[in-house]
């Protein structure tokens, strides 16, 4: 089998899902607003100001958001999920819903790996027809969440998952596509055939740009407005 692999946030949706779930946890008040102010305000105020790191922002607000969401039912979790699907699910790039739709009239297999809450992604793929999912599990017990997360916004992580998904589909790797936009999506990039680096953040461009094989075969795109942009490694000019 063809397989065609989407990262979510940043690369598909527009946003972080794990983010919009957050600010409805704080508008329902089912944890107090001072954890953003305490534990998030600042992270992404230096992100959003381009003075601070985007993934190690990422880190940072799902640390916070997985030690709020301690004790919480699921049923509440679900609830909110729910909305945040319901509201964002079609706010994402064009470019790669396009190539998502594509790859579904081609008979390509689609699925979505991605570091956001299994409870999220779930629902994302459920909407966009995915075949399967690999997401962090956040571990329930008794109807709650534990506190403990079992992550896949690694390495590491995503290469088991993709290992699983190629045994389990038998997908040919050198025939399939890649899509992501940060270090985490690597894995994915380097396996397979058909890489693309959507809106590439600066740490997933050094790596490309040191690894001879990824450099000559992945596609570097941008959107921005209503405008896509189709580059390769070495038109990219860096900013210190």
């Amino acid at each position: 089998m063809k397989a065609a692999f989407f990262d979510i946030d940043g690369t598909l949706f527009r946003n972080s899902l794990l983010v919009e779930h957050f600010k409805k946890l704080i508008k329902y008040e089912v944890i107090d607003i001072s954890v953003w102010i305490e534990e998030v305000r600042n992270p992404f105020n230096k992100w959003s100001q381009r003075k601070g790191d985007y993934e190690e922002y990422l880190v940072e607000v799902s640390q916070a958001f997985k030690n709020s969401l301690e004790g919480i039912d699921q049923s509440v979790i679900d609830f909110i999920s729910d909305q945040v699907i319901e509201i964002n699910w079609e706010k994402t790039y064009v470019y790669t819903r396009e190539r998502l739709r594509w790859h579904q009239d081609q008979g390509h297999g689609v699925f979505f790996i991605s570091g956001s809450p299994d409870f999220l992604v779930s629902r994302m793929s459920e909407k966009y027809g995915a075949k399967d999912y690999k997401a962090s599990t956040y571990v329930m017990k008794d109807g709650k969440f534990t506190g403990e997360v079992i992550p896949m916004w690694d390495y590491d992580s995503k290469l088991l998952s993709l290992k699983d998904l190629v045994r389990t589909y038998d997908i040919d790797l050198s025939e399939s596509y890649s899509y992501g936009d940060t270090s985490g999506d690597l894995t994915l990039l380097s396996m397979t055939g058909h890489p693309i680096a959507m809106n590439p953040n600066k740490r997933l461009y050094q790596h490309i740009m040191a690894d001879e094989a990824l450099k000559q075969k992945v596609d570097i795109v941008i959107e921005r407005k209503d405008m896509v942009y189709h580059l390769t490694p070495d038109q990219v000019r860096e900013i210190d």
